[in-house]
Formats: C-alpha cells, structure tokens, sequence
C-alpha cells in the first residue's frame, strides 16, 4: 500500500472507529448489546479504547512504510483532538437529532 492509501485508510477509519460508540448499542462494537441505552460516559470510554485501536493500526502501518518517527505530547493532543471532532457527527446523531420514544 502507498503511503498516501495509508493515511486515507487512517483517516476513514478514525472517522468509522469515532462514530461507531454513537451509533451502535453493543459494547466495543463486537460484544453484547446493551440491556438499555448506553451511558455516555461508556460510549466516551469506547471513544478512548477505539482511539488507541485506530492508533496501533497507525503504528503497523508506519512500520511497514519505514522507520517510527518518535511522537511528543502534542502528536496526542492533536490527534486526540481531531478524534473527537470526527465523533462529533455520531454524537449529534445520537444525542440531538434522534427522537427518543418514552
């Protein structure tokens, strides 16, 4: 894979592994669904756990292109960053948009 395919395939899936808390009831997308809805504060500790997955994706990549290119505090801060401004459409979905029946 090119170097450019590698950075659009991390960017697409930052974005998929950012929403997917939002619009799914199963725990860590794979586990069993959830007896009611969700908490947010156990879709935002999905949010961290798919963080780090789409990152170790990163690292396996950058691996296979060439040499790790040491990171500091602001590489997390920034990606961190943008993760979460890639979950802001599946949060608007789930928390603004969607109408919840009583």
């Amino acid at each position: 894979m090119s170097l450019t395919g590698s950075v659009w395939l991390i960017i697409v899936a930052s974005f998929v592994a950012a929403n997917l808390p939002f619009v799914n009831q199963r725990w860590l997308v794979l586990g069993p669904a959830a007896a009611h809805a969700k908490p947010l504060v156990g879709r935002l500790l999905e949010l961290v756990v798919l963080y780090f997955v789409v990152g170790a994706l990163a690292l396996v990549l950058e691996r296979r292109a060439g040499q790790i290119a040491p990171q500091g505090w602001e590489f997390y801060a920034i990606t961190g960053t943008m993760f979460l401004t890639f979950a802001f459409p599946g949060f608007v979905y789930r928390y603004l948009l969607r109408r919840h029946h009583s």
